[in-house]
């Protein structure tokens, strides 16, 4: 088979998996292996993906998934979630409140997306509203 027509196999596979069809996934794997008369090696590549499919399905529901318009992750998703809450959260010695916490998590993420800069402007405007305006609305001095 052509890189092309394996690459066009794996792409009709993993649609098959978002689909909810892990486990005929996982035995459509090992009956490929076994009709290409795939070697001891690429048997192995193949069994421990087979097996990695079938231990997984419980974990696999990605059909309902999308159906409920829920995010999927992917190791890059969770590579940056680890990133952005373990390496920070994680360090020795801190004590974390769930206010605090949630607090610099969000200025952590504002940092990182680089939108930092228009969120302390729009944070500037809401704080002048709040604590001016509200208070002289309507040309009354509101007590505080």
């Amino acid at each position: 088979m052509s890189l092309r027509g394996s690459e066009e196999w794996v792409a009709d596979q993993a649609r098959k998996i978002l689909r909810g069809k892990s486990a005929q996934v996982a035995a459509g794997i090992r009956r490929r292996a076994t009709t290409y008369g795939y070697s001891p090696a690429e048997r192995a590549g193949a069994d421990e993906c087979a097996r990695y499919l079938d231990n997984k399905k419980n974990y696999l529901g990605y059909a309902t998934a999308l159906a409920e318009g829920w995010p999927i992750a992917t190791g890059v998703i969770e590579g940056a979630a680890r990133w952005l809450v373990k390496d920070r959260m994680d360090i020795t010695g801190a004590r974390w409140g769930l206010q605090g916490a949630e607090a610099i998590l969000k200025l952590r993420a504002l940092i990182a997306s680089g939108d930092f800069d228009a969120y302390w402007r729009f944070h500037l405007r809401r704080e002048h509203e709040r604590i001016h305006h509200a208070r002289y609305r309507d040309g009354l001095i509101l007590a505080a």
